[in-house]
């Protein structure tokens, strides 16, 4: 979360009530899940907002000053303690059906040690969107895709799950700290041999984009030049 004070008392509240009913409690009494917010050098207290909250599961790691998504999201897989850990955005975008739908990936199939949401996968994955603007989203895609030989449908998804495994074997070489980082992910999955696999979603939130299409496509292009060459010649 990065300045989301306006919002985030209803989503921690949200998310806790949901994997409550879906994950329950241990043997102990103690919540069986737990939900971590990456602050990322939020100035609005953010992080108290969630701290007054005393939700059971939750807790908040903060730092400053701000580093980026990536960083926040490397930050907080790395603290997770769970089998399985996902993230999403604060605004929870893709809504919280979505994480037993994942949890469930990995039970199903046990080899899977990553697992991205894809729109592409169904025609219900863009509904709500502009013409223009899933038109702009898929050519996106393609053009990083393309650039960075990645073979998937979508890297760029604000939903991926990753086992405890997968997240020591990945997280530790990751250096991007912005908006490149989950292709970065995707690509030392690639590399180490990891089992990817996709999961359909849809939006169910539209928040403005922070993508501006042009600036942005040419930063991730040199970002994924730059990452391709690295982790080409890193040893394994």
């Amino acid at each position: 979360m990065y300045n989301e004070a306006a919002v985030i008392a209803k989503t921690a509240m949200r998310l806790s009530e949901s994997l409550e009913r879906e994950f329950g409690r241990d043997k102990t009494g103690a919540p069986d899940y737990e939900i971590i917010f990456a602050d990322d050098g939020s100035s609005d207290g953010s992080a108290d907002v969630v701290n007054s909250l005393h939700l059971d599961g939750v807790r908040v790691i903060s730092y400053s000053p701000n580093r980026g998504k990536g960083y926040a999201v490397r930050t907080a897989l790395l603290e997770s303690e769970g089998d399985i850990a996902m993230f999403t955005d604060a605004d929870l975008a893709y809504g919280t059906e979505v994480i037993k739908t994942f949890y469930n990936r990995f039970l199903i199939d046990p080899e899977t040690e990553v697992a991205i949401g894809s729109r592409n996968l169904t025609d219900e994955g863009y509904e709500g969107y502009s013409f223009i603007r899933k038109l702009a989203s898929k050519t996106y895609l393609k053009v990083l895709a393309l650039a960075g030989g990645f073979r998937l449908s979508d890297s760029q998804c604000g939903c991926k799950a990753f086992s405890h495994k997968a997240i020591g074997m990945i997280f530790p070489r990751c250096e991007v700290d912005r908006f490149a980082f989950d292709f970065e992910a995707l690509l030392w999955a690639q590399k180490l041999g990891l089992k990817i696999g996709e999961i359909p979603v849809k939006v169910m939130v539209h928040g403005e984009s922070k993508v501006h299409l042009f600036r942005d496509t040419f930063r991730m292009l040199r970002d994924l030049r730059k990452m391709k060459k690295r982790i080409a010649e890193s040893e394994i």
